[in-house]
């Protein structure tokens, strides 16, 4: 009988966890619309996209790649034309976004102060960058 508490127990820390893990399931993201020879996107790809899942923001908003004309969330609603166009979104809605990539020190200027408006994202000092 002790050994049948003890994996309920189990049983339940488990499923605790993974319910407070999954609190943040709806975490925002930074969608990059993109297409095929793109320059600005490349220079995005060398001189942010390698570094960006290892930063604060990455990991405040993980990157998903569409290539233009793709699907985008219904709640999206303004079109987009120009690559690449980073669209911050959180839960099912659009949060803000950058229209081009402006280089890199204004990319990271540009993007903590899109992820300020979202309050879980956001901190005291702002995002730190590499």
């Amino acid at each position: 009988m002790r050994g049948a508490t003890c994996a309920l127990v189990c049983l339940l820390a488990i499923f605790a966890f993974l319910a407070l893990c999954m609190d943040g399931a709806e975490a925002a993201e930074l969608i990059m619309v993109r297409q095929p020879g793109c320059g600005w996107c490349a220079r995005w790809d060398q001189e942010v996209g390698v570094k960006y899942p290892s930063t604060e923001e990455g990991r405040a908003a993980a990157l998903r790649e569409v290539r233009l004309g793709e699907a985008l969330p219904a709640y999206i609603r303004k079109p987009v034309t120009v690559t690449p166009t980073f669209i911050l979104v959180d839960g099912d809605r659009e949060v803000d976004r950058i229209v081009g990539y402006p280089g890199e020190s204004f990319f990271w200027e540009m993007l903590a102060q899109m992820l300020s408006q979202i309050p879980r994202a956001g901190t005291e000092g702002g995002l730190k960058t590499p």
